[in-house]
């Protein structure tokens, strides 16, 4: 994708000398091979930020509900009232994909990832903010993360079985099935990721192209889609982390 700056890039200018020894450290891409630059660290630290945001607001609202008035709902839109929508939207969403029981267990995970991908797709609408999802880097990382928890989930809620049911319902069919089902597992990283990066990258473009041609009132509507890519990637990217843990934790009894 192109490259378009940020008040990060230019925050991150300043130490660039820095950045670019360190850069020189790490060395080539183990895909691609190719070599990183001082720029290569706006995304990590886009992602940081933002994780230090998401971690302000739930402190926060977890000090607005720790005490007796949390009983009572507020009246108007504050922090609580929104974190308590949010949340119970995706906590249903995950009922609806598993069990109550399930559901409730692992929301940790996919509440905290509803959260980060919002937050960060949100920062699309604010010409010059970096856009932390809209990198392959961090959006591969957030789905490697969830490949491997979903995974071990599976594991220890199946144990062995977990593993055996990748060569099918039955031993002669192992041979085509094993390897159907590990390209399905590895692709699904992939998928969350490409998915994700692709669609904010290029609605974060395209509004910053329609603000350099008019500032005013023309870079509306592509605003106004961009509420639609936000919610629509924040719902797609959780929807199919349940789907997964569901897939994973699901016995086969059931």
């Amino acid at each position: 994708m192109p490259e378009h700056s940020t008040w990060l890039t230019f925050a991150l200018g300043y130490l660039k000398d820095t950045l670019s020894h360190n850069a020189s450290v790490i060395g080539a891409s183990f895909i691609g091979h190719v070599e990183p630059s001082w720029q290569s660290f706006e995304p990590i630290t886009a992602s940081a930020i933002m994780m230090l945001i998401v971690l302000a607001f739930a402190l926060a609202v977890r000090g607005r509900l720790a005490g007796d008035g949390a009983i009572v709902p507020e009246e108007r839109l504050t922090l609580v009232t929104f974190a308590e929508a949010f949340l119970e939207y995706f906590y249903d969403l995950a009922k609806s994909v598993m069990d109550a029981e399930r559901a409730k267990k692992y929301f940790p995970l996919i509440g905290t990832a509803a959260i980060f991908v919002f937050f960060s797709n949100l920062l699309a609408l604010i010409p010059g903010m970096p856009v932390a999802t809209s990198n392959l880097n961090v959006t591969m990382g957030t789905a490697v993360v969830v490949f491997l928890l979903f995974n071990y989930y599976g594991i220890k809620e199946q144990g062995i079985g977990y593993v055996l049911h990748l060569f099918g319902p039955a031993w002669y069919l192992a041979w085509l099935i094993f390897p159907v089902e590990c390209i399905s597992l590895i692709v699904r990283p992939i998928t969350l990721a490409v998915r994700l990066m692709l669609n904010m990258a290029v609605d974060h473009l395209i509004l910053s192209i329609f603000l350099g041609l008019v500032a005013a009132i023309v870079p509306l509507p592509v605003m106004v889609l961009g509420v639609l890519v936000i919610g629509v990637q924040t719902l797609v990217f959780t929807l199919l982390t349940c789907i997964y843990i569901g897939l994973a934790t699901e016995h086969e009894a059931h």
